[in-house]
């Protein structure tokens, strides 16, 4: 009985059978002639049968050897059919890139591009929600907000923000200018508890009576609420109009104001193999703004 065979074999064979050379096998496999010949000397060993003739100068399967390719072959197939489709193609490597949950959405328009320049590389994209839990596993790149004016060498600027406001299709009916602003329900988003008061002032309007009723973590939640008629949101521009565009029930009802703040990507410190693959990235991403 045949059994326990070396899957490292079967793939030699399989290349040796493919090429008729250990040489050239040797070179697609990335292993030395002399480990081929082992391999193959060894399969047959177990098997029983030669299942090649060697020759000085060629090599060619034997009957039973071009039979068991057939199987071989079959077999690798399916191996590498059922690895891809669990576990996905083989990849260079997978780089772990942390932003908002809005920023996620809005590149997820855009991610595609990347994978066709790059696609060996893999990306895996957490939020910033989860940022103590991500600290056990390294982040290799990292899409911050910071104020326009921030100087650390490490953070490349990607864009200068403007905020706006946002509200469900019914309600923006009876937004005409920023003063109707004023008697909406007023949607706040944690960490950017001052873009009313941002947006009112710049448009000439009293920030004292800005009293949150409802206050969600994400931009995201905000623009959800706002469509839903549950009240006005203040947001980013660019996520606003990312959100038009895939269909969501919001009108943005008032000019851009800036906010003082932008988009910086940060690379980390990277093992070696992932710091080419986040660069690419990095560079990549300077182009989607």
């Amino acid at each position: 009985m045949k059994q326990n065979l070396n899957l490292n074999w079967l793939r030699t064979f399989d290349a040796a059978a493919r090429h008729l050379s250990f040489t050239a096998a040797s070179h697609d496999l990335g292993l030395t002639q002399t480990a081929v010949s082992q391999h193959i000397k060894a399969l047959e060993t177990k098997l029983g049968q030669n299942l090649f003739i060697r020759r000085a100068r060629s090599l060619q399967l034997t009957e039973i050897g071009q039979a068991y390719l057939i199987s071989v072959r079959d077999a690798l197939e399916h191996i590498d059919f059922s690895t891809s489709g669990l576990f996905g193609p083989e990849l260079r490597t997978t780089i772990v890139v942390r932003a908002s949950a809005a920023m996620i959405i809005w590149l997820s328009a855009r991610v595609s591009d990347f994978q066709d320049k790059y696609p060996n590389t893999g990306i895996k994209l957490v939020t910033s929600l989860w940022q103590n839990e991500m600290e056990k596993h390294p982040v290799d790149v990292e899409i911050v907000l910071a104020a326009q004016n921030q100087s650390d060498h490490r953070m490349v600027k990607l864009s200068e923000e403007r905020i706006v406001p946002v509200c469900g299709a019914r309600t923006s009916a009876n937004i005409l200018t920023p003063v109707d602003l004023m008697q909406c329900e007023k949607v706040h988003v944690l960490g950017f508890d001052d873009h009313w008061a941002r947006y009112l002032s710049a448009n000439g309007l009293p920030t004292g009576v800005v009293s949150p009723r409802i206050v969600v973590d994400t931009s995201v939640a905000a623009c959800e609420l706002a469509a839903a008629e549950n009240g006005c949101a203040i947001m980013f521009e660019r996520f606003a109009q990312q959100a038009i565009e895939a269909g969501r029930p919001i009108r943005i009802v008032g000019e851009p104001v800036s906010n003082g703040q932008s988009h910086y990507v940060i690379q980390r410190n990277s093992a070696s193999s992932e710091k080419r693959a986040s660069a690419e990235f990095c560079e990549w991403l300077t182009t989607c703004f």
